[in-house]
């Protein structure tokens, strides 16, 4: 029986440079790693050639390491023998990106905070290397330290309002004893929806709501 459209697996980049991009696993093998001819290229240098090898077996998706330099993990370990893969799984190739493996197209989360973990909403981000896009375009300059550690605490809270107390502790953690003005803070707030603004003006992705705090509105 042939496989319908939702229900080959998918590969989401959770990281790195590929952050968002969504990769179908529409054969029996393929392999990730630098090569120009890899199935799904990763252009980093900690790569090799060819990294890792995904192949489809009467068991399920059987995640292999091509013996590469720096190793390949399945949610954090090091693959050393054939693997079978899970429903959200996450694998990393070496430490250049993270990729989540979906069963099924249609069991891909539709929630906010999964669809955020998974890197699916218009704005994403890479909290090591410090890196923001909207949609296509990366934020450039980068933001300050202040507006990145503000954007990132609602990126990792996209289901529920951030209290101004909250802000505080995440943004300014040496100053919490000495305090910190409601100038201060909505000044930080100001800055950081002026910059994705310059992105994307037609969506504010920053919601004060009054007497609570603050929320992350991230279309999908």
């Amino acid at each position: 029986m042939s496989k319908g459209a939702d229900d080959v697996p998918v590969l989401v980049a959770q990281t790195g440079l590929l952050i968002g991009s969504r990769w179908v696993i529409d054969k029996d093998e393929i392999i990730l790693g630098r090569g120009e001819d890899c199935d799904y290229h990763v252009d980093d240098r900690q790569v090799s050639r060819e990294h890792a090898r995904i192949r489809r077996t009467d068991r399920g998706y059987i995640l292999e390491d091509l013996e590469s330099k720096n190793g390949t993990f399945l949610n954090g370990s090091p693959v050393k023998s054939p693997q079978l893969l899970q429903d959200g799984d996450v694998i990393q190739v070496a430490l250049a990106v993270k990729i989540m493996f979906i069963g099924t197209e249609s069991t891909i989360p539709l929630s906010m905070s999964d669809a955020a973990q998974m890197g699916l909403g218009r704005l994403r981000m890479d909290d090591q290397a410090h890196r923001v896009w909207v949609g296509d375009i990366e934020l450039d300059p980068p933001l300050s330290l202040p507006q990145f550690r503000l954007l990132h605490l609602l990126y990792r809270n996209p289901e529920r309002v951030v209290t101004r107390h909250e802000v505080i502790e995440e943004v300014w953690p040496e100053s919490v004893a000495e305090g910190v003005s409601e100038q201060a803070i909505d000044a930080l707030i100001r800055r950081l929806r002026e910059r994705l603004s310059d992105v994307d003006p037609e969506h504010n992705y920053v919601v004060t709501v009054r007497g609570h705090g603050f929320r992350l509105d991230n279309p999908i």
